[in-house]
């Protein structure tokens, strides 16, 4: 599906949808509705959410659409619309004052997401299209939804088909669309490279682990790095996970597919930034030559790490990326992960936590949250509990000694491998809808990109 396909330039002969809120609904009955208002209020429209009513019109077609909000005015309900509506051209003729053409844009685009690549005998279907509303910014839209989708299909192409390989090559093509500077570390040249924790989580697969990197852009413009979790399917390794709770583990690298769809908005919309992209790519399986329970891990940063999970990955693999993205002092240092179940149970799946130190940039990344109804939520980086990840026989431990606080002592473990960053966040994604909604259909997802992306276009452009 090519996204400019969903959207015309030309509103000729197009269908009107008006979009009301039970707030709007009297005003509109009696405004741009009021030709249809006696025969909505017949058919008791109620401006319920979700609902659409067609408007008739002698000859058997339709006059347009009425599509209700509910009490809400939040547009990406209107992501509902493309499945709602026959194939044809659609206009917005009324919506909401709080919105607006990018918003409704975005919201058409999503309604349209769909991953059937392993689907066969389907027929391409004809369209809902959507006039392009006057005050779209098209360039936004079309960069934002390709780099939404760009993540949420890379979640959702299944282990054998997205391997640590298979990801690396996704991150090259896009760095190579873009212009961007790429290199690979592969095999057993991460331990002669000394990355020997990511060496040790991946060696236990057939498929060898890697350490994905590409840069671009100005080096003498302020550093942001993007550091994304890329285990592209997690076993437990020996520490085995239960087969319900390996059904959704091809998302595992729902932090690399999340940084890859920033960096895209980023060099997309030329940024003045020196970007660089790190990703961990590995495979968390199950041989004679995987990791134990037990081992001590000597780290990039030469910290040693006790391994008291081998499920416990993710931060392992984070921890050698971070050291060596550190090393340059990035201006703006961002870890996207899909590390802990404990953040699941504090916040649940739309409602990713994130940790930083840095107030200000904690304020920006809620304001930008807030105006993209990109959900986050700030959790702390509580000093109290540093006891927790330290070992008896090593620096650290990656199985903390207290089952509580679990997303909070990960982010401890994580920082620990941070030194020079001028300012550091981290985010504990799902990368996954666990209920279908207009726009997020069950299956992988882009949490936290759209606001990332927003606060570092109004903090360097």
């Amino acid at each position: 599906m090519k996204i400019n396909e969903l959207f015309s330039g030309s509103a000729d002969s197009s269908v009107p949808l008006y979009v009301v809120s039970r707030p709007m609904l009297d005003g509109a009955l009696s405004g741009l509705l009021e030709p249809h208002a006696n025969w909505l209020r017949s058919v008791g429209f109620s401006a319920a959410a979700g609902k659409v009513q067609f408007l008739p019109r002698d000859g058997g077609q339709f006059a347009g659409a009425v599509f209700g909000l509910g009490a809400d005015e939040e547009a990406f309900a209107c992501a509902a619309l493309p499945s709602l509506l026959p194939a044809g051209l659609y206009r917005y003729a009324l919506v909401p004052q709080s919105t607006n053409g990018n918003r409704l844009a975005l919201a058409w685009a999503l309604g349209h997401y769909s991953f059937s690549r392993f689907k066969s005998g389907d027929a391409v279907k004809a369209r809902a299209v959507l006039a392009w509303p006057a005050d779209a910014d098209r360039g936004q839209v079309l960069r934002i939804a390709r780099g939404m989708m760009l993540a949420r299909d890379l979640v959702n192409t299944p282990a054998n088909a997205m391997g640590p390989a298979e990801l690396a090559e996704a991150a090259g093509s896009l760095a190579q669309e873009h212009g961007a500077l790429f290199n690979v570390i592969e095999g057993r040249l991460l331990l002669e490279n000394n990355f020997p924790m990511i060496w040790a989580v991946g060696a236990g697969s057939s498929r060898a682990p890697r350490l994905v990197e590409f840069t671009w852009g100005d080096r003498s413009k302020p550093q942001v790095t993007l550091v994304g979790k890329g285990v592209c399917f997690d076993s437990g390794g020996l520490d085995i996970k239960s087969s319900s709770a390996m059904l959704t583990m091809k998302k595992d690298m729902g932090g690399a597919a999340a940084v890859l769809g920033i960096a895209h908005m980023v060099m997309d919309a030329k940024l003045p930034v020196s970007l660089r992209v790190l990703i961990p790519a590995v495979e968390n399986s199950i041989s004679g030559d995987a990791y134990r329970p037990g081992d001590v891990l000597t780290s990039r940063k030469g910290l040693t790490v006790e391994v008291g999970n081998t499920d416990a990955e993710g931060r392992l693999v984070l921890a050698d990326a971070l050291c060596e993205a550190d090393a340059s002092a990035p201006d703006l240092l961002i870890c996207i992960a899909t590390l802990t179940g404990a953040a699941r149970v504090a916040t649940g799946f739309d409602l990713p936590p994130f940790f930083t130190q840095d107030d200000q940039l904690a304020a920006q990344l809620m304001h930008a949250a807030h105006v993209e109804n990109d959900a986050m939520w700030r959790l702390p980086l509580w000093r109290g509990y540093r006891d927790l990840i330290e070992s008896k026989v090593a620096d650290l431990t990656n199985n903390p000694g207290s089952p509580n606080g679990g997303a909070i002592t990960a982010a401890l473990f994580l920082e620990r491998f941070v030194e020079k960053a001028k300012s550091f966040a981290h985010f504990d994604i799902a990368a996954w809808n666990d209920r279908a909604r207009a726009g997020r259909p069950i299956g992988g997802e882009a949490q936290t990109i759209r606001a990332i992306y927003s606060m570092l276009k109004a903090r360097y452009a």
